[in-house]
């Protein structure tokens, strides 16, 4: 078990950027009949911050490295989720408990 948490630790240490959130790819079509112009992709990360929904512009340069930093937070939630399992596990083995009282009868 201390290998698998030791592995874990390693995993998170060489985790980069980190943030949380979504980007999505939005096209905009404007007019009506055969005046219908598309404009876009337009890209929009959007993360909650206090409580609050927030929505900010990216740069086609900007979507990968932001993803990029998405999907390693959740990697690392992942790696912490399994962390706090097993220290679960080890600290019940390894600490003794509530010793029980037999029940009278």
């Amino acid at each position: 078990m201390q290998k698998k948490m030791d592995k874990l630790r390693g995993k998170l240490a060489a985790t980069g950027f980190l943030l949380q959130g979504t980007i999505a790819e939005r096209n905009i079509q404007r007019g009506t009949g055969s005046k219908k112009k598309n404009y876009g992709p337009y890209y929009q990360w959007t993360f909650k911050e206090d409580g609050k929904t927030v929505t900010v512009n990216l740069s086609p340069s900007q979507v990968g490295e932001f993803q990029k930093a998405i999907d390693n937070n959740k990697e690392a939630e992942a790696a912490l989720e399994k962390m706090r399992n097993l220290s679960r596990e080890i600290l019940d083995i390894s600490t003794p408990g509530v010793i029980r009282r037999k029940k009278q009868e």
